[in-house]
């Protein structure tokens, strides 16, 4: 790829790093630093499902960026850098740890069809659940004693993640009760930089569940994967009450 000025700053795009379903990452002039570019891509059910959303990566480019920026002042340490252009992050290169951490508040999506739980239950605490990031394997569910095992993460590691995703969810809830939404469930990843354990990847409409808090209409990629219509807008909506 021929090195290419992706905005007015000094920051230079040189070469693709990695292309995932939802986001791109490029090289710059600095071995530190990557740039994180969201695409408009929308997938579902481990890519089987493939569309494109127009403004989709610029909204949750917009609201990654400002949900990380919350986040750190909560004293969450991120990947996050700043926001280079509509679809573009600067970001802090990082060893991803091959795990999702996913948090539920509230039951819903493969929680509810896994357990018999009514969806919409209200969990007495929330929960944790380490997946296998492995699409090859449907991103399997995981426990600490198989990660450490397989030596993807070490114990201290591990404990450090479970207190960063707690932290987070707890300031997250506090952030969307402000703004009429409840925080349903969500995907975190995490990465190293050296032995330090940081916040990486996105927060968005496709890494969490959000319902309306008075309505409970759903404002998130279950719109996209479950054909319930007006997906642009649900996006669109979240981006306004985050930047409100």
């Amino acid at each position: 790829m021929t090195t290419a000025r992706c905005t007015k700053n000094t920051i230079k795009r040189r070469r693709k790093l990695y292309e995932g379903k939802a986001k791109i990452l490029y090289t710059t002039d600095e071995p530190k630093k990557l740039i994180q570019y969201f695409k408009d891509d929308a997938t579902a059910f481990n890519g089987k499902k493939f569309d494109t959303i127009t403004g989709k990566g610029a909204a949750n480019c917009a609201i990654a960026s400002a949900l990380f920026i919350y986040l750190a002042k909560k004293g969450i340490p991120t990947h996050f850098i700043k926001k280079l252009s509509p679809h573009e992050q600067l970001i802090k290169k990082v060893d991803i740890v091959p795990l999702e951490v996913i948090i539920r508040n509230v039951a819903a999506g493969s929680f509810s069809r896994r357990y018999g739980v009514k969806e919409g239950t209200i969990l007495k605490k929330p929960t944790f659940e380490f997946s296998y990031k492995k699409d090859e394997l449907g991103d399997p569910l995981i426990n600490r004693y198989h990660i450490i095992a397989m030596g993807l993460a070490t114990e201290k590691q591990l404990n450090t993640i479970r207190e960063l995703a707690f932290a987070v969810n707890s300031a997250l809830q506090k952030f969307f009760t402000k703004v009429g939404v409840r925080l349903i469930d969500f995907k975190l990843e995490f990465g190293r930089i050296g032995s330090k354990i940081i916040l990486a990847d996105e927060i968005s409409p496709d890494t969490c569940r959000f319902w309306d808090s008075k309505t409970g209409r759903k404002l998130d990629k279950d719109r996209f994967r479950f054909n319930l219509g007006g997906v642009e807008g649900a996006y669109t909506e979240m981006l306004k009450r985050i930047s409100s």
